[in-house]
């Protein structure tokens, strides 16, 4: 194991406790800043480029066609390809917070669409879920299985926000365990079934899950009901034959007692598990290996890496898995200097360089980290203080300053575009105008020519008209194109008005004759 220090050139800020990491192809892209995303990367994804200890943000692209993808922070994120043999795959991802501390409910799945030397184009599709729907929540994992040819994710723990029937002002952020039900999702067809296990007594968060073919091997976790991490050692079996899934839960010995922890995968059958807590306001400096061999699993402490004095002195650390072995540490930087950074990154190499890059394969595993704040009950612990909005952004870090690396895909990115001639949205200090930008944009496609994104607010659209162009699949044409459009329509047949014939001009019954002025006075009324 190496440990290095890396420098951050750009947006440091940006890199926050919550984040996801995510891999295609050697390739890490960030995911899950902490507001909402603005001029630096409009669609709030970056490649993670890393080149001599040197780490630079590159923002991304997303098609066309992608939905909205909200900047979520402690989602569950895994990897899942069509079959096990597959090469490609794509990353679901689902809950998370929002950067109104929002929790989500939705599916998200992101693929590449394309790529050149320079960046990678996305395509991101959220997927509706019918049946047993989990509620929304964060700090839970999701895992794909295979069995018999046929995959389907497996969705559990979490914490959530208590019922809004027991909210009040002072505890309106408060949150409370998941229960512990076993979701399984089929992606395919939108399909959720819970399942109420009873080895499964207590919801847990921030565990560590690892999939392997048809089973799932949950470790450690955090329950907030008695503020205790147990050594926990779940194995979760699935079986898809053609009738209904079959579900059954078996209690391991051997398990550890961690939440938070990262999991990396260092060859076909080991894994590594490195960083997290084990006592509310305690790193766990030991790292553990994860091998499997006869469909058994073995866990045991391996060397650690010489931790420099900055992380083993921190009260917190935060990461997420790069792939290949490799993991991204970050720690409080001091903010006694008001020229320091506000985050220090280490990154730690679990696996030798020359390992086969075909066993560097992907954890199916959750990779978010713990929330400094829900970890103590202390109030006032760095933790607490930590966690706290006193790092949001502000209009002198980095976040708002300007990235010319972008500016040239900018009219692409479809987030920050000058959807009209009189487009007055102000790139620099935008904010949601909308409710409805929760969950999407406060944006409408016009589907004039090959169309294009318009703001809403710019189109003077209310809110309820925009969530009913949102949900339906109407076509909709923005104001300089609404003529266009009208002009191509077919127009309606309008019958010819008729004339009246010039004897109609005679009053029946009425005895009178009209006068020559007023015959002519009526001609030209009706002609």
């Amino acid at each position: 194991m190496s440990l290095q220090m890396i420098t951050v050139s750009n947006n440091i800020a940006l890199i926050q406790p919550g984040f996801s990491l995510m891999n295609f192809d050697g390739q890490v892209f960030f995911f899950g800043q902490k507001g909402w995303p603005k001029r630096s990367c409009p669609t709030g994804v970056f490649h993670f480029d890393v080149k001599h200890n040197h780490l630079k943000l590159k923002p991304a692209l997303f098609s066309k066609d992608s939905c909205y993808l909200p900047p979520l922070r402690y989602p569950a994120t895994c990897i899942f390809r069509s079959s096990l043999e597959s090469e490609k795959h794509q990353y679901i991802i689902h809950g998370g917070k929002t950067p109104n501390n929002e929790l989500s409910d939705k599916i998200y799945v992101m693929s590449i669409a394309g790529k050149n030397s320079k960046k990678v184009t996305f395509r991101c599709t959220e997927k509706d879920l019918v049946g047993d729907v989990p509620e929304a929540r964060y700090g839970h994992s999701i895992d794909v299985v295979y069995s018999r040819g046929k995959s389907i994710g497996v969705l559990f723990g979490g914490r959530s926000y208590i019922p809004s029937s027991q909210r009040t002002t002072e505890k309106w952020n408060s949150v409370a365990d998941c229960l512990p039900h076993v979701f399984l999702v089929d992606f395919e067809f939108g399909c959720s079934t819970s399942y109420i296990l009873p080895e499964l007594q207590d919801g847990l968060s921030f565990h560590v899950s690892i999939a392997r073919n048809d089973t799932i091997y949950i470790l450690g976790g955090h329950s907030l009901a008695n503020n205790t991490r147990p050594a926990n050692l779940y194995r979760i079996k699935v079986d898809l034959p053609l009738g209904s899934p079959a579900v059954n839960c078996t209690v391991l010995p051997g398990g550890i007692s961690v939440s938070s922890a990262i999991l990396t995968q260092t060859n076909n059958d080991e894994f590594v598990i490195v960083g997290g807590y084990q006592l509310e306001n305690q790193k766990r400096m030991v790292c553990n290996i994860v091998s499997f061999e006869d469909n058994k699993i073995e866990i045991r402490e391996m060397e650690t890496p010489d931790w420099t004095p900055d992380l083993k002195h921190s009260k917190i650390w935060f990461g997420s898995n790069m792939g290949n072995g490799t993991v991204l540490l970050g720690i409080p930087g001091d903010n006694k200097q008001a020229t320091s950074d506000t985050f220090y990154f280490y990154m730690l190499k679990c696996a030798e360089d020359n390992v086969n890059e075909d066993q560097k394969t992907l954890t199916n595993s959750q990779t978010s980290t713990e929330d400094p704040g829900d970890s103590t009950p202390f109030e006032d612990s760095e933790e607490f203080c930590f966690s706290a909005e006193a790092y949001s952004f502000d209009g002198d870090d980095e976040f708002d300053t300007y990235n010319e690396d972008d500016e040239e895909d900018e009219s692409e990115t479809g987030y920050w575009i000058t959807c009209c001639p009189t487009c007055d949205v102000d790139i620099n200090t935008w904010v949601p105008f909308y409710s409805t930008e929760l969950n999407k944009p406060a944006m409408i496609y016009c589907s004039h020519g090959d169309g294009h994104w318009v703001h809403a607010q710019c189109m003077d659209l209310a809110e309820d008209t925009l969530i009913h162009l949102s949900e339906g699949s109407n076509k909709y044409y923005c104001n300089e194109h609404v003529k266009i459009a009208r002009a191509l329509q077919t127009p309606k047949r309008v019958l010819p008005l008729k004339k009246p014939p010039l004897k109609s001009l005679h009053k029946k019954g009425s005895g009178k004759i009209f006068t020559p002025a007023k015959k002519s006075f009526l001609r030209r009324l009706f002609d």
